[in-house]
């Protein structure tokens, strides 16, 4: 069987969404095997190389495993659970009980710039920057500039991120294998305290995020809170 390149490469695509698509879901649980690869060759009728280049990079980003003699399984998640999970602001919001609202500041796409190409560690390519304001009952919650990678996550390019929170959307829709949080204190400056109400130089709570699929960076977010309306709180369990 043999595929234009342009027809492989969206096959890939679409083959490898699909599966993801199934594990975010949760229709495929960690051990489950997923389908052989001649199954999905008579799905989408294309060859076994496009298949198994959308597996390999399943297998690759930690999604997958593959067991040889017996098949590809979804993979076990490499921790029960994360000390600071990361944190979905506008179910934050609903869980203290209070009315959730969001105000889109801009969303541009660009091509990645220095400090992008630092943040994101990528070599070029566009990123979608996003700035948005997350209001509790009406009064500032949060404020959050995010930097999403397109080349790893293109679907985002076409979200309404003035109705949709971007958190929220990428935790329903693109699955992670490893996160890092950075967590500082800092002042206010003019434009941060005007945004979130408080006194210019008053504390503020600093939560940087990093996420990644297998090598691959999806998205760099940096939320500041008001230092005096909003702590993070871990659970333990030995």
């Amino acid at each position: 069987m043999r595929q234009k390149n342009g027809t492989a490469q969206a096959l890939h695509s679409r083959i490898r969404q699909d599966i993801e698509t199934r594990i975010m879901s949760g229709e495929w649980r960690p051990g489950h095997r997923i389908p052989y690869e001649h199954e999905w060759m008579a799905l989408y009728g294309c060859s076994r190389m496009t298949v198994n280049k959308a597996l390999r990079s399943l297998v690759q980003s930690g999604l997958l495993e593959s067991r040889k003699r017996a098949g590809t399984f979804v993979a076990a998640p490499r921790f029960h659970r994360a000390a600071l999970e990361i944190p979905d602001i506008r179910a934050e919001v609903a869980g203290q009980h209070m009315a959730y609202r969001l105000e889109l500041i801009r969303s541009d796409r660009r091509p990645a710039d220095a400090r992008d190409k630092a943040l994101l560690q990528v070599t070029g390519g566009d990123i979608l920057a996003v700035e948005c304001r997350h209001l509790a009952d009406g009064q500032p919650y949060a404020l959050e500039h995010r930097l999403i990678n397109l080349d790893a996550v293109p679907e985002a390019a076409t979200v309404d991120f003035s109705a949709e929170p971007p958190g929220s959307w990428l935790l329903g829709h693109v699955p992670w294998t490893e996160a890092e949080h950075r967590i500082t204190a800092i002042n206010a400056d003019t434009s941060v305290a005007a945004q979130l109400g408080v006194a210019a130089g008053g504390a503020c709570l600093s939560l940087e995020r990093w996420t990644w699929r297998g090598a691959e960076r999806i998205t760099y977010a940096r939320q500041v809170y008001p230092g005096e309306r909003h702590a993070l709180v871990a659970h333990f369990r030995a």
